[in-house]
């Protein structure tokens, strides 16, 4: 009930008004009470890294404007910089909906859906002010106990290559919303609307959704049904692991669809439509949640590193990095490497791996629990750690740890600027909650420099990412509803 008071609080002239299409919302409420330092450290020299080559996915968006994860390998890696420090303004905007999945169509517009207490809102909005251009109501969620922890019904979705969003439901519906009127009077408009309650039935609730290479839309659910639909006919085919599912998946241009449920790793592919199991791979499970997790297993959504790989965590203690090799059949073990990452006793994550050619990005979330765990000056365990194949491909090491604390955001990787994007809220002395956009660097793991977001309940990011516009703009999505972070304009 804390965090139900906490968002009533946040209620301010405008807030009535924060998804009207046509309104520039208020900004988020601060705590009045509280002083932070706005800026630490110094402004960053590009130092350009390699990624890897991601296939571009015919039926999505762009890689970078595609969905949460930014690309069908779910790599959470850009081509562009973001905000290299300089002078770097933030602006917010209130809409008493988390925006945490953001995505750009094909004109720039920010392209989102916003998760309340009440429902879910489709929203289209200005890069640039925030204002809102075009929403769209969703059907409410059917989440468990802790809403702040459950990502169903609208959590995940992503961009279709024709600037449609195709969204997971909170009715097990699939739905497939388009853009209208151009430029001058845009909206939205339902175009297809495929029900799997068949699959899914009652008591369950979807997670996520992709495309496959093909153009079939794969899907999750919480209870660990996985399933096709043929978007022409809009046939229906499933199998059901029986293994709860708490994340999104990664799909390649093999045909492979990767997901990890609370007991193991899979690969399947849809050689006659239906989902079938090409491969599983158990994983260390000490069969608890977490206090980070969401769930009694690994808490990453695969991440896929060339043509060889796929990695996720697992749920030991401590927490390790699972590298496999994804192919149909492969030579000798398919487990590459397991590299444990935090301190025993304290390491979890609910977060993608970052991948960019043969390194991966792990972020520690143990003891975040929802709002309350950081709220009056709480804090969680710290950690962001790098880890490298070797250069024989037959295991890992660690190369850096950073000590600092980001209690659960979606971390990316700038390979133009060279530096790993965060939010994280540092241990202070006093009751302060300060919540700041960090940049590290790729090479060393240093902290380059910190911008404060804000201060208080509504700055908190509760899961989402951080997203990269190629502007520059980076977007970070919090209870509260969006915030913003550019660089001054040279001159």
């Amino acid at each position: 009930m804390i965090a139900v008071a906490a968002v009533a609080a946040l209620t301010a002239p405008g807030a009535a008004l924060a998804q009207v299409p046509g309104e520039t919302p208020s900004p988020i409420p601060q705590d009045p009470l509280a002083t932070a330092p706005i800026f630490t450290g110094s402004a960053a020299t590009p130092d350009p890294t390699e990624g890897q080559d991601v296939p571009r996915h015919p039926f999505m968006a762009p890689n970078g404007r595609s969905n949460i994860h930014d690309d069908a390998y779910q790599t959470d890696t850009y081509e562009w910089a973001g905000p290299l420090g300089h002078d770097l303004a933030t602006t917010s905007a209130l809409f008493m909906r988390e925006c945490g999945s953001v995505t750009f169509d094909s004109r720039g517009r920010l392209v989102t859906v916003c998760v309340g207490l009440d429902k879910p809102v489709l929203a289209m909005l200005n890069p640039h002010t925030l204002q809102v251009l075009a929403t769209m109501d969703l059907p409410p969620r059917n989440v468990g106990p802790n809403p702040f922890q459950d990502f169903s019904g609208g959590g995940y979705f992503y961009l279709d290559n024709r600037d449609r969003a195709v969204i997971s439901a909170g009715n097990r519906h699939i739905l497939v919303v388009g853009e209208t009127g151009g430029a001058g009077s845009p909206g939205f408009a339902l175009e297809r609307d495929y029900n799997v309650t068949a699959a899914v039935p009652d008591g369950d609730a979807l997670i996520s959704a992709l495309p496959d290479w093909q153009g079939r839309i794969w899907f999750a659910s919480k209870k660990g049904v996985v399933g096709t639909i043929q978007p022409a006919s809009g046939v229906v085919r499933s199998i059901d692991t029986g293994e709860p599912i708490g994340n999104s998946f990664a799909v390649d241009e093999t045909g492979g669809v990767y997901i990890v449920t609370d007991k193991a790793m899979y690969r399947f592919d849809a050689p006659e439509g239906k989902p079938v199991v090409t491969w599983r791979r158990a994983y260390p499970n000490i069969g608890v949640t977490k206090p980070g997790q969401t769930e009694q297993g690994s808490g990453t959504t695969p991440t896929l590193i060339g043509r060889r790989y796929v990695t996720i965590t697992d749920n030991a203690d401590p927490m390790d990095i699972l590298v496999y090799k994804r192919g149909p059949d492969v030579l000798g073990r398919r487990l590459v490497c397991s590299q444990p990452v935090f301190a025993k006793g304290a390491s979890d994550t609910d977060q993608s791996l970052i991948a960019s050619q043969r390194s991966i990005i792990a972020e520690n979330n143990y003891g975040y629990t929802g709002p309350a765990s950081t709220m009056n000056g709480g804090v969680t365990s710290p950690g962001l750690e790098r880890v490298d194949l070797d250069g024989d491909g037959r295991g890992c090491h660690s190369v850096w740890r950073s000590n600092q604390r980001a209690p659960s955001v979606v971390p990316k990787l700038s390979l133009r600027a060279g530096l790993v994007y965060t939010y994280t809220k540092p241990k202070r002395d006093d009751m302060t909650d300060a919540w700041y956009l960090t940049a590290l660097d790729f090479d060393t793991g240093k902290t380059v420099y910190r911008r404060l977001a804000g201060t208080g309940f509504g700055y908190n990011n509760n899961y989402a990412p951080v997203t990269l516009a190629a502007d520059g703009t980076a977007y970070v999505g919090v209870l509260g509803g969006l915030t913003t972070f550019r660089d001054a304009a040279p001159g």
